[in-house]
């Protein structure tokens, strides 16, 4: 399963390298490239994470959110884009890293005008000691929260993210799992100008530790190992509802991702569940309310 944002799932590709001449041309072209665009274009669908915040919240509370808060922001891609959707939208980034809040002020902030820059704010913090509060959604997304790897912490981070919401709000974090997800494999995708590789390369089965790596190759033989290093828990669906109810949220709901019937695969619409049908690779969502 090639773990992703934008939920496509392809098996395998085996491809040539180029021999020694092409690869010491080709060099430079990895060094050079931008680690953080070749995620954001192969890993994010913000405006596929907008729509999804707008349409749950509105089901819930009957009207649009404004304010959003995005854990483990990263590089803000998502507080910008949701800026962008709408006049009055709100985004608060929280990341431990200062060198992807730059990025974003690089390359994100220049793509809005002086207006939408106003309505972002990028706080470089430790999202379990954030104190800002009042949002409509705060969101995790990209399994980031399976860096807390104990009940106690992620109960903790899950009890803050309830604290940061407004009466009317909701949380909303993203997850991968299934059979192969609990396994060690290396599947690649291509993406234009270069292929995507999702390395799981260690999985326990005993505390469900993953290690896992993303790679960059690209069509001239040169390559980025190890571009992005994941040192994670492999949680549950069941565990992180029960974490969240000890967090005090009153009601958790599963979103749970559709299939095409004519190709039998992800059609990217998420949907309430109770229950699903065993997939050996899903990516779904769970909303908990305040």
């Amino acid at each position: 399963m090639a773990v992703a944002r934008n939920h496509s799932q392809q098996g395998k590709k085996n491809k040539k390298k180029g021999g020694k001449k092409q690869r010491a041309v080709a060099s430079k072209i990895a060094k050079g490239a931008d680690r953080h665009r070749l995620y954001e274009e192969s890993v994010q669908e913000v405006e596929s994470d907008v729509q999804m915040m707008d349409r749950v919240f509105k089901k819930q509370y009957g009207r649009l959110p404004k304010r959003m808060r995005e854990d483990f922001c990263g590089t803000a891609a998502l507080c910008c884009e949701w800026v962008r959707t709408r006049p009055g939208n709100t985004a608060v980034g929280v990341d431990i890293e200062a060198e992807v809040l730059d990025y974003s002020l690089q390359h994100h902030f220049p793509k809005l005008d002086s207006e939408q820059q106003s309505r972002v704010e990028l706080r470089e913090a430790n999202v379990l000691e954030d104190d800002t509060t009042g949002f409509d959604v705060t969101c995790a997304f990209n399994f980031s929260y399976f860096c807390f790897q104990t009940r106690e912490l992620l109960t903790a981070y899950f009890r803050k993210a309830r604290e940061s919401l407004a009466d009317e709000g909701l949380f909303i974090v993203d997850l991968y799992g299934g059979a192969d997800a609990q396994r060690t494999m290396t599947e690649t995708r291509e993406q234009e100008g270069f292929d995507y590789v999702w390395d799981q390369h260690v999985f326990d089965p005993v505390t469900h530790h993953v290690i896992n790596y993303i790679h960059f190759e690209f069509p001239d033989g040169s390559e980025m190992r190890r571009a992005f290093t994941y040192d994670w828990r492999l949680w549950s669906i069941p565990e992180l509802r029960d974490l969240m109810k000890d967090a005090g949220f009153s009601e958790t709901v599963v979103y749970w991702e559709g299939t095409d019937r004519k190709t039998n695969e992800p059609n990217g619409v998420y949907r309430k569940v109770e229950s699903a049908p065993d997939d050996p690779a899903w990516v779904s969502y769970i909303v908990a309310l305040p």
